[in-house]
């Protein structure tokens, strides 16, 4: 709870979660800590991966799981929109179509602000892309581990932000 006020005193102005962090526990220690939240604060948070267990982590990109789960983090996080709301792993039992049609229902609804989508391809990028506006990518990047090099060349010149994971290499844990 400490480090989290911290952040607030040296000026950050974004943090990114996910409700698979816990499970639920990241999300809910910024709500209780944080909230309220200063202005220029971006809150990102993700649906579509379940953690069961140490080390178990599955996708999950069924629309209705989606739904469920933003309810969850606006309630835990206490926001009425979620600035920034990720695709955290495409599921290969589900199409993205049917995954990014949730996110895009939850925009349409004012549920979230932006879509963002993690751990893709360029081509699961580009069918998200032809349902609706992407602004960030968020995928495994450090020193040792440079195969989404391309997508941050992508982001770059389609003027979206690429939120790397994992920069510290081994030492991250999690998807």
């Amino acid at each position: 709870k400490a480090v989290l006020r911290r952040l607030i005193d040296l000026d950050v102005n974004f943090i990114d979660t996910a409700d698979a962090y816990g499970p639920e526990v990241s999300e809910r220690l910024l709500g209780e800590v944080l909230y309220p939240y200063p202005d220029d604060l971006v809150i990102a948070t993700k649906a579509g991966l379940e953690r069961q267990g140490p080390g178990q982590w599955s996708p999950n990109g069924r629309p209705e799981h989606i739904h469920l789960a933003c309810e969850g983090s606006l309630k835990r996080l206490r926001l009425e929109s979620i600035p920034l709301y990720q695709f955290h792993r495409p599921d290969p039992k589900v199409p993205i179509e049917e995954s990014i049609g949730a996110f895009i229902d939850l925009k349409e609804q004012g549920k979230i602000r932006h879509i963002g989508i993690s751990n893709v391809t360029e081509e699961q990028l580009h069918r998200a892309q032809e349902l609706t506006p992407i602004v960030s990518i968020q995928n495994r990047y450090n020193l040792m581990d440079r195969h989404s090099e391309y997508l941050i060349d992508l982001c770059d010149q389609e003027d979206m932000v690429f939120l790397p994971w994992g920069p510290l290499g081994d030492a991250d844990a999690g998807p």
